[in-house]
């Protein structure tokens, strides 16, 4: 007989007893009582707790006691490993349930055997670095069990060779692969299948929801509960996983698979390496069509430019020649068999591109120095996400810190299609107004204003001296932090740690180490970041965080809203722009312990109607106007914390 869930998380309960440092949360076994019912009465719950909350155990207590068939989703990677390899134990130990738990990634993160093999092959045309972490994979190859591609941390995730021995839907072969029965993939799904509980991530979900390419089986399916931790980034990732791109490096990489094959089962036809060339030459030449800058904009904007539809016909020409050349080879080997599906497969995004339905789609495109990327977006995801959430009958538990715009769930709701479901939301059990201040500076000008840059940074580095670094200078824009950068650079006395230049885990490892740093960062680090005790003390985030105007997925999505009588600022505009300053602002108090200052550098926050609600989402810290006040707290309260600490 289990346990009450209430029970579990009381005062005197199982957890206080079993896990060393836990502590009583209301707000805690209030949510986990709430995700028990929802999940017994299969339901849909949506649910906000607040930082400190304890939320992990909140849904995983409820799910382990559930006895059903569980997936936990989660916003990254990061997380999704933290929450399996750290949490999960925990939990597991403390209730001593048996569980049989898995990690399933993307394909992507898995070593493919038959293309590590191929590159081989290849091994006398690759550079010396790239020799180099061939020769240092092929070890590992030999010793690992799961083939996650995590455990080589000696390579950098975005090295060249990754591509080159993972596996994509484009290029895998399936059981048709010679090594079929050594990959690692397969073996990973087979353990999901068998799982009670098994931890993903959100894009592995929308990808299988959306394009059914993931290959789960019947893994999703025979689910009981789906819960989406960090369900917050969820619409977004659904929309890109609910539309189509092409690019210039999916055509790149099929061009060297399909090379390779010619050359392994074939080898008899040079006029294919000739076409192959020749496609080479058109995407690069469309890929100049569009300029040598980087840029994003939708593609209303070259539809008429002749140089871009004439290169981007040459390339549809010669694809349909290559994948006519292909179609006539296939027979004779599995690789150009491949090799022509994937022809076909391109060939068709760029027509489904070039035919889409304006009314429900976007269409866009990015550049960068040599790549190019067409996007489908579609203006609409609730319908298509309901279809699938009704197809697999299954109780879904969406919790993150950032659902509710003030108390209201409607714009979460109606992103996804959300009706008639179980709402949740519970404050944060830290005593903000004790541990923080809020500081909105009334002297600056409107962040548009010619001289608020120069104003900002006198401010903040001001704020700094105050806090004796310790500070996450929060921006909008990468414009914006790449302009204060070169300002701090010689006006700061503490390390300045500045977004691009390392991985972001290892900034936030060494602005932690420091204790005194000043780091500088956009939108990736609005969220996700989690710096404890008084290493981190000063938050100041430059603006309210609106989405740029000139984003072409923006500009069509309030057209959109626009035509359809819709108020765009006030439906879509605000409450993306309040959930992502929550965001911001959720990285200051991460413990019961800390204390800090939230600095918000935008007039607009008490100077328009709407700033009213931005504040009543904000936690209820205590709130200045005055610089005497927030130096003061700034100067004496926090430093002498951080002397004592």
């Amino acid at each position: 007989m289990h346990p009450d869930v209430g029970e579990i998380f009381s005062k005197d309960g199982l957890f206080a007893s079993e896990i060393g440092g836990f502590s009583y949360r209301q707000q805690q076994q209030a949510m986990a009582q709430s995700v028990s019912a929802a999940i017994n009465d299969n339901d849909v719950l949506v649910a906000e707790a607040g930082t400190g909350t304890g939320k992990t155990f909140a849904y995983l207590v409820p799910a382990l006691l559930s006895g059903g068939k569980i997936i936990v989703s989660t916003g990254t990677r990061n997380l999704q490993d933290q929450l399996f390899h750290r949490d999960l134990p925990v939990v597991m130990r403390a209730m001593s349930i048996p569980a049989d738990v898995c990690l399933l990634k993307g394909r992507a993160n898995y070593l493919c055997v038959h293309r590590l093999q191929n590159l081989q092959f290849e091994a006398d045309t690759l550079s010396r670095q790239m020799s180099q972490w061939l020769e240092i994979i092929e070890d590992w190859s030999q010793q690992t069990h799961s083939g996650d591609i995590n455990e080589l941390g000696v390579i950098p995730e975005d090295a060249s060779i990754w591509p080159q021995v993972t596996s994509n839907t484009d290029n895998c072969l399936g059981g048709e692969c010679p090594v079929y029965r050594d990959c690692h993939l397969v073996e990973a799904r087979r353990r999901a299948q068998e799982a009670d509980l098994v931890v993903i991530n959100h894009h592995l979900l929308c990808s299988d929801l959306a394009l059914k390419e993931e290959g789960f089986g019947e893994l999703l399916p025979a689910a009981d509960c789906f819960i989406i931790d960090e369900a917050h980034q969820l619409p977004e990732t659904a929309t890109h996983f609910f539309g189509s791109n092409v690019s210039s490096r999916q055509i790149m990489d099929f061009l060297r698979d399909a090379e390779l094959a010619y050359r392994q089962e074939a080898n008899d036809q040079p006029e294919l390496l000739e076409l192959l060339d020749a496609v080479k030459k058109s995407t690069r030449d469309f890929r100049l069509s569009f300029g040598l800058g980087s840029q994003r904009d939708s593609w209303n904007a070259v539809r008429e430019d002749e140089v871009v539809i004439k290169s981007l016909q040459q390339l549809q020409s010669r694809l349909q020649q290559s994948a006519e050349m292909l179609d006539d080879m296939a027979a004779r080997g599995k690789g150009l068999q491949s090799a022509s599906e994937r022809n076909r497969y391109l060939s068709l995004c760029l027509e489904q591109f070039l035919q889409a339905d304006e009314g429900k789609h976007i269409r866009w495109f990015e550049t960068g120095s040599q790549s190019l990327r067409l996007q489908l977006t579609p203006l609409d995801i609730s319908e298509p996400f309901q279809e699938q959430m009704q197809q697999l009958r299954a109780s879904w538990i969406f919790t993150s810190a950032t659902l509710a715009v003030g108390d209201d769930f409607k714009h979460y709701c109606q992103r996804l299609g959300l009706q008639d479901v179980r709402q949740g939301k519970w404050d944060s059990p830290f005593d903000y107004e004790q541990q923080a201040m809020l500081y909105m500076p009334d002297y600056l000008p409107e962040p548009f204003d010619e001289h608020y840059p120069a104003k900002f940074a006198q401010l903040a580095s001001h704020l700094i001296d105050l806090s004796a670094g310790r500070c996450f200078v929060l921006f909008t824009s990468h414009r914006a932090l790449q302009d204060m950068a070169e300002r701090f650079e010689d006006r700061l006395d503490y390390p300045l740690f500045i977004q691009g230049t390392a991985p972001k885990a290892e900034l936030v490892a060494d602005f932690t180490e420091c204790g005194r740093g000043v780091l500088l960062g956009t939108a990736s680090f609005w969220e996700g970041v989690d710096v404890k005790g008084a290493a981190l003390s000063l938050v100041i985030i430059d603006k309210l965080p609106f989405a740029s105007p000139g984003d072409p997925v923006l500009q069509a999505r309030l057209a959109a809203m626009k035509a359809a009588g819709e108020n765009p600022f006030i439906s879509y505009q605000l409450p993306q722009a309040i959930l992502a300053l929550k965001q911001g602002a959720g990285r200051l108090i991460r413990d019961a312990s800390d204390r800090g200052a939230l600095v918000i550098c935008d007039p607009r926050l008490y100077q328009k109607p709407y700033g009213k609600l931005f504040l009543k989402s904000l936690p209820p810290m205590k709130k200045t106007h005055m610089f005497p006040e927030i130096s003061h707290f700034l100067k004496h309260e926090l430093q002498t914390e951080a002397a004592e600490a």
